[in-house]
């Protein structure tokens, strides 16, 4: 090695080599610039490698194998060595830095969540790798959610009109529209809480609403000659029934006889549009949103199916008996519905107690995750691509029932009914991890058979419950409690994450007070009788 001689002069550089008897051999002048962008090419350069090595690192330990494509055998022993000799060539050091994550803004109360979407969401993708820096920003995010609905205040207002339970609710834009067993179906405009229209037509209660999206209103409106921002709504009875009705007149526009007590009812919003109704026998059948004819009918349960509910190009059916089937919409089939999976109860671990008559199914999809409640304590969580259970603690007794589950903006929301003491509460918790947030409860709010929520324009949550009572909770702008008001609470016994299940093994029953005891004393009260009958309408 000659030595070399560094001299700065100004902005310039001068280099100097000499050889062993003193003499000169080359004298090189550059600009300190030019040598600046000649260091930070070559470290970006580095650094480039440097994250190709990695993730190419990563994506050997973590992806399925029938998820990495092309890298078989020999070919993955190549990738492996190519990934060693890039981390070690140029000086680089084989352990790459973590990578950043952008900071998120603490999430607001009653907003959407950041990266909402559970692993491997709908198309079944390799799970993504939890940084550290990943988990403490979900942390707190949580946290800084877990206060704002600690501080949150709702008020209860009653939707007073109907003769007899209520058995759905639907939320179409300002509008929410309630079925009863009373036959009759009721329109409310729920900022003034008044009663805008009574749809009576059924001859028997009304068990299920549905309401297709815009797109598919203004089609049929064309075809009926009416306004372009017509909306209507389908209601699905025990007469046999689905009626679509038009919410500006209150009239009936269309009719369809199935041959079949309709127990639960939903619409396909995928490709021309299909109605979708259950039965009490166990049937599902598809009608055409054009023609209103059955262009499908599937023997797919035991038992009556109590809910529909749809995702994308999925459908999910749950039936009284704890089943569970999922299937895809095919757009230019002849049959819509193809089955994908089913699982029974035997794997849901939602059997009716004690085969009580007295059994309902509803169900909450949520990318490859289905939130089930069957009238028990706790939720169950099915993986509905493996067949997979856990459980949820909804309740911290025995006695408490879980009847509806729902999700709106990033929430999973429960109902909550303690079958000793008769209290009533809807329990929260974050989306996607389950974690709970708190418990909503007031002395006056009774058992809550259906739900729906909505966000205002302000942003606000807004829901309506029902049951014996049609009742709206209301989000307060500000903290200005009444009497009677919602009291927001934890309860320490349910911050517990959710566990594995093996199958329908819960210590979930009371043996001092039980559902039928429930429905019993509910019949003396009313004068009615606690029979199936009741169930088919009641708890749709």
């Amino acid at each position: 090695m000659h030595p070399v001689k560094l001299v700065f002069k100004g902005a310039h550089l001068y280099i100097t080599t000499h050889t062993q008897s003193g003499h000169t051999r080359r004298n090189v002048k550059c600009h300190c610039h030019q040598i600046f962008h000649l260091l930070l090419s070559r470290m970006q350069i580095s650094k480039k490698e440097e994250l190709r090595a990695r993730l190419a690192e990563l994506l050997l330990q973590h992806s399925a194998p029938q998820q990495t494509q092309g890298i078989v055998g020999d070919d993955k022993e190549k990738m492996k060595r190519r990934v060693s000799r890039r981390g070690s060539s140029d000086g680089l050091v084989s352990q790459a830095a973590a990578p950043k994550v952008p900071k998120a803004a603490p999430q607001e109360e009653g907003g959407e969540e950041q990266a909402d979407a559970p692993e491997g969401a709908v198309h079944g993708g390799p799970a993504s790798v939890r940084s550290p820096a990943v988990g403490s920003q979900e942390d707190a995010r949580f946290a800084t959610l877990k206060v704002a609905w600690e501080k949150a205040g709702f008020r209860l207002r009653p939707l007073e009109g109907h003769s007899d339970i209520v058995t759905c609710v639907l939320a179409v834009d300002n509008l929410v529209v309630s079925g009863s067993r009373d036959t009759t179906i009721k329109v409310w405009h729920v900022p003034t809480a008044t009663e805008q229209r009574n749809l009576g037509g059924h001859s028997r209660g009304v068990t299920s609403l549905s309401s297709p999206p815009p797109e598919y209103c203004r089609r049929l409106a064309r075809l009926l000659s009416l306004g372009e921002r017509e909306r209507f709504v389908l209601s699905g009875s025990e007469d046999c029934c689905v009626k679509v009705w038009a919410l500006s007149t209150g009239s009936c526009v269309k009719s369809i006889y199935t041959f079949n007590p309709v127990s639960a009812l939903t619409f396909i919003s995928e490709g021309d549009g299909h109605i979708v109704t259950g039965s009490d026998g166990g049937k599902v059948e598809v009608w055409s949103w054009d023609s209103m004819e059955c262009c499908q009918s599937v023997k797919a349960h035991q038992d009556r199916v109590t809910s529909l509910q749809c995702q994308g190009p999925l459908l999910f059916s749950g039936s009284a008996d704890g089943a569970i089937s999922v299937w895809q919409t095919l757009h230019s089939d002849p049959a819509p519905l193809k089955q994908l999976h089913h699982w029974s109860s035997s794997v849901t671990g939602c059997e009716p107690q004690n085969g009580s008559a007295f059994s309902r199914l509803a169900l909450s999809p949520r990318g490859d995750k289905v939130f089930l409640a069957n009238g028990k304590a706790s939720l169950k969580i099915l993986d509905w691509r493996t067949g997979s259970v856990s459980r949820l603690a909804n309740h911290s007794s025995v006695a408490g029932v879980t009847d509806c589950v729902s999700q709106t903006a990033g929430i999973l929301i429960a109902s909550c009914f303690d079958l000793a003491t008769g209290e009533s509460s809807l329990n929260l918790f974050s989306l996607p991890q389950c974690k709970y947030l708190v418990s909503l409860t007031c002395p006056e709010s009774p058992r809550s058979l259906c739900f729906t929520a909505w966000l205002t324009a302000s942003g606000d949550h807004r829901w309506v419950t029902g049951g014996r009572v049609l009742t709206v909770w209301e989000q307060l702008p500000s903290k200005k409690k009444q009497s009677g008001d919602v009291t927001v609470r934890r309860d320490s016994r349910l911050d517990v994450p959710p566990v594995e299940s093996d199958g329908d093994t819960d210590e979930e029953e009371s043996d001092d007070y039980s559902e039928e005891d429930y429905m019993s004393q509910y019949a003396s009260e009313t004068g009615g009788e606690p029979s199936s009958s009741w169930l088919r309408c009641a708890l749709q």
